[in-house]
């Protein structure tokens, strides 16, 4: 059985990354760094294992570190600067790609909700779906 193959890529095509096979999680995170990051109240993750994922293309990156002290390096891309992905330093065997990259509308819903504490108090849509929630 051949496994299914999703395309991401920043807001010019320049940089890319392919993800074999289903994400080990999708969650959204409502901390107010990925606020910054996204310009959106919240972010929404995919995590795939490091073998599951190839890039092509240029990046620049940053890190920085997260409210739990751990830090993140962050993959953007140097024409367009759109954040396509990101690896927790904590986690080397994770990469973590920005759902909207991938510009699928039916791509898999997220089933954790992390950092709610600093949720929008209008975000309530999210309350709809069967996540596991954390504060």
């Amino acid at each position: 059985m051949m496994m299914k193959s999703r395309s991401a890529s920043c807001s010019c095509g320049q940089l890319r990354i392919e993800c074999v096979g289903a994400p080990t999680r999708v969650s959204i995170c409502h901390c107010l760094e990925c606020q910054r990051r996204t310009g959106s109240v919240f972010a929404v993750q995919a995590r795939f294992a490091r073998d599951q994922v190839r890039v092509a293309g240029r990046s620049r990156n940053w890190r920085r570190r997260g409210d739990e002290g751990t830090e993140a390096r962050f993959h953007f891309c140097p024409d367009c600067g759109a954040t396509v992905f990101w690896e927790p330093l904590a986690a080397p065997d994770l990469v973590l790609v920005a759902v909207g990259a991938f510009a699928d509308p039916n791509f898999p819903p997220p089933t954790v909700s992390v950092y709610e504490a600093r949720r929008h108090d209008w975000v309530t849509v999210l309350a709809d779906l069967p996540l596991d929630h954390w504060d």
